[in-house]
């Protein structure tokens, strides 16, 4: 009898970075069709319309590679649009630093509950949410529950409350000295927010692309925190 050749593991392995080079091909063959010329008709209606907004800037300019806002949009489909990238740029600036921080070595002192667990007792990335160490769910709770109450008192735009553009949260009780800024300069701390917001969005997925990579064995050496534990 013929006995089919059985697969080792080396080879099982060694197809992972085949497979991890052809997702990144799908996805450059994905972001060039991004600055591929687009139809003239479905797009410069657009472009002439929100092209001097705040966080159209080089070298991209006017980057629409979805084309969300193709068509007939009128401002208020912008400002929807904007007030959720204002709102992700800021949630994923807090999951960076929440993310990098533990594993650089800073935690918060003391314990996380009353059974003695001190905060770096825990693992890091999404092992201290999911998986065997991670926190109870006693506390996952706590913490969906907080976000709630944020979310329903504080980060929202009370209308009649003297907010000026699409994300102020302020409401007519938090300043931090915003009124005694001029015009230019309330534009540039703007446009720094919506440009780190950007960046931690990729920074965030990229951190947790790595924890996926780490599951089969390629671990990077990333800047500052090293390879991801």
């Amino acid at each position: 009898l013929h006995r089919p050749p059985i697969r080792s593991r080396e080879t099982k392995l060694t197809s992972y970075p085949t497979m991890y080079k052809l997702a990144i091909a799908a996805l450059l063959a994905g972001s060039a069709a991004a600055f591929a010329p687009a139809q003239v008709g479905q797009s410069s209606t657009a472009l002439n319309a929100f092209e001097g907004e705040l966080g159209v800037q080089p070298p991209l300019g006017f980057f629409d590679p979805f084309g969300l806002l193709n068509g007939d949009v009128d401002q208020e489909r912008f400002d929807r649009l904007r007030y959720v990238e204002i709102k992700h740029g800021r949630i994923a600036q807090l999951a960076f630093l929440g993310n990098i921080l533990p594993r650089a070595g800073i935690h918060l002192p003391g314990n996380i509950d009353y059974s003695g667990h001190s905060f770096d007792s825990f693992p890091n990335g999404i092992a201290a949410i999911k998986g065997p160490d991670a926190i109870p769910f006693n506390g996952i709770g706590q913490i969906i529950c907080f976000i709630g109450f944020l979310e329903i008192t504080f980060m929202k735009d009370v209308p009649g409350t003297g907010n000026e553009f699409v994300g102020d949260f302020r409401n007519g009780y938090i300043d931090f000295g915003w009124d005694s800024f001029d015009e230019e300069t309330k534009l540039q701390k703007r446009a720094i927010e919506l440009n780190n917001g950007r960046a931690a969005m990729m920074g965030i997925l990229g951190l947790m692309v790595h924890e996926k990579l780490n599951e089969i064995g390629m671990v990077a050496d990333l800047p500052i925190i090293g390879a991801l534990q």
